[in-house]
């Protein structure tokens, strides 16, 4: 447990931090951070840091096809989340 209390604030630190360092990028009109990373970093459990920093810095949120990427990726841990619970491996 003491493991998953630091890696989930860790993960999200992360996924924030990465899409505001893509939207100054994008701004300089530099190299930018792949789509690939930037949802890798949510697939990972970075969800919500990802979607805060989408709404903080206006990133990405015009995407349709990112968009549809991020919100399956919420769609599927939901499900992985529900199971979990329903089988009793996770409680409340």
């Amino acid at each position: 447990m003491s493991f998953l209390f630091w890696y989930f604030p860790l993960i999200n630190l992360v996924a924030f931090s990465i899409i505001g360092v893509d939207k100054r990028l994008a701004i300089q009109q530099k190299r930018r951070i792949s789509e690939r990373n930037l949802l890798l970093t949510s697939i990972l459990g970075g969800t919500i840091g990802s979607g805060l920093a989408m709404l903080f810095f206006r990133h990405k949120t015009s995407k349709e096809s990112f968009l549809l990427r991020f919100y399956g990726i919420i769609v599927i841990q939901i499900l992985i989340l529900l199971v979990l619970f329903y089988s009793g491996i996770i409680e409340y």
